[in-house]
């Protein structure tokens, strides 16, 4: 962020609040819904296609949207968000590797764990002691994703549910990237996201163009039925434009306090499409473990902003 004075938001009057609330927690629902969506058009021999298309649909629209701020980049804030697509696409390929080998209720809840994991990571970076009460949440947080990944008895976690976990700890390492690169900093929001995007599908190209990381992205495309290509846009253009605008737009009208809070309903959401529509079965355990989970996040949170509401 520059050192230039930034002006508070403009918050909305209380009548009022619930028409920004709304399209916030529309985000939070798409981003729940979301999981199921890429478990719906996706098996192991096609995450890196898969990949490719969700994001090659959607990165013309961001660079033409922004072409005048991308040019205004420096060398070096170009190379920063570049890093930074690099890291994205790691969380990408392990968080789609992970839906496919687990549940979406399951993925929806572990990868909430970046909110405990980032003002861990945060406070051993920095050399500071966690409060009591925030180390009870994380304890909590974990016990609970133990049980969540119990539902068929106490057996050892799947594969998708450990590389859910990875994905968790691969977004905090790209939170605190994002606050330590200083080429980014007061870098135009768009023209970052579109950097760190474009980065992340030259990944996945050169990806699927390797042998042995499954069918090419058009020989998939060529494929896909009407319900695949209504995910794979549902995933291109709500989960991404329409999350990315609403953000920028709703941190203008009310608090980031505000905000943040309901996106934090993503895992619910991501628990009731699971089990609503994908006719998902958590079990005593993992429905314990499911609201030891949700308890735990939001507890930590809390704790960690003691000005968050």
């Amino acid at each position: 962020m520059s050192s230039a004075a930034v002006p508070a938001p403009l918050l909305a009057p209380p009548r009022r609040a619930w028409l920004t609330d709304l399209p916030v927690l529309l985000v939070a629902v798409v981003w729940g819904s979301s999981y199921l969506a890429a478990k719906g058009i996706t098996t192991p021999q096609t995450v890196v296609a898969v990949l490719v298309l969700r994001f090659a649909v959607v990165l013309p629209v961001l660079a033409v949207a922004g072409w005048r701020r991308l040019r205004a980049l420096s060398a070096a804030q170009w190379r920063g968000a570049g890093l930074l697509g690099l890291v994205l696409s790691g969380i990408f390929l392990v968080e789609t590797y992970g839906i496919v080998h687990t549940s979406a209720t399951n993925a929806g809840l572990i990868i909430s764990l970046t909110m405990i994991f980032t003002p861990l990571a945060e406070a051993a970076v920095t050399r500071t002691r966690p409060t009591g009460p925030f180390l009870a949440a994380a304890g909590l947080s974990v016990a609970g994703v133990v049980l969540l990944t119990q539902g068929g008895g106490f057996t050892s976690p799947s594969a998708g549910d450990l590389l859910m976990l990875a994905a968790a700890l691969a977004r905090t390492l790209h939170v605190l990237l994002m606050a330590r690169i200083k080429s980014v900093e007061g870098a135009d929001a768009l023209s970052l996201t579109t950097v760190q995007l474009g980065s992340a599908v030259a990944v996945f190209a050169v990806l699927a163009a390797a042998p042995g990381t499954g069918a090419a992205p058009w020989t998939v495309a060529a494929g896909f039925g009407a319900r695949e290509w209504c995910g794979l846009l549902f995933l291109s253009v709500f989960c991404t434009l329409f999350a990315f605008f609403v953000q920028m737009w709703s941190v203008r009208r009310t608090s980031p306090s505000r905000v943040s809070l309901l996106l934090g309903t993503e895992p619910l959401w991501a628990a009731a499409a699971g089990i609503a529509i994908g006719g998902e079965r958590l079990g005593l355990a993992g429905a314990a473990g499911a609201v030891l989970v949700l308890a735990g996040t939001a507890w930590g949170r809390r704790s960690a902003d003691p000005g968050a509401p």
